[in-house]
């Protein structure tokens, strides 16, 4: 089942004296994470007054947060975004979505194992898959051949050199 709400950044600091917020974003922008009117902190709704990127991190004023005080007791806590006020675009998801997700060879039809684990280096995604073996397959349509998140399941193609358990 899929989670409403999902992980989208860290309260990891305070800035100026007006009550800003520094978020780390978890999620694939600092710009992404702006576009949000509502975040959640501790499952409660925050209204966001005001966010802006700044240094690839996010610097938000949020509803009730007046002041550095009430800012620094909002320090470490994560930030999460409702699902349901995304849209993403065709053939994107959420990384919470894939976690777990079965990976089957394409060709062979056998079950390698399941995503364990999401890197996000700056070229593009690499899935952790862990069965048997363990696999490091780039996030590139050349090794995608289906994902199901629906299904569960992700096809996947494999050359030479994936499996870093030999």
């Amino acid at each position: 089942m899929k989670k409403q709400f999902l992980e989208a950044g860290q309260i990891v600091n305070t800035h100026g004296v007006r009550g800003e917020l520094k978020i780390v974003p978890w999620c694939d922008s600092a710009e992404f994470l702006c576009r949000f009117d509502t975040l959640y902190i501790d499952k409660t709704p925050v209204k966001v007054l005001s966010a802006r990127p700044h240094k690839g991190n996010v610097l938000a004023a949020l509803e009730g947060v007046g002041d550095v005080n009430e800012a620094m007791r909002l320090k470490g806590k994560t930030v999460f975004i409702d699902r349901t006020n995304v849209v993403l675009p065709e053939g994107r998801h959420f990384l919470a979505d894939l976690m777990g997700l079965d990976v089957i060879d394409a060709d062979s039809g056998e079950r390698l194992g399941v995503v364990a684990d999401v890197l996000t280096p700056p070229a593009h995604e690499v899935y952790v898959v862990k069965g048997a073996h363990e696999y490091m397959i780039p996030a590139v349509d050349e090794f995608l051949v289906e994902t199901n998140v629906e299904g569960g399941y992700i096809k996947v193609r494999l050359i030479e050199g994936m499996q870093t358990d030999v």
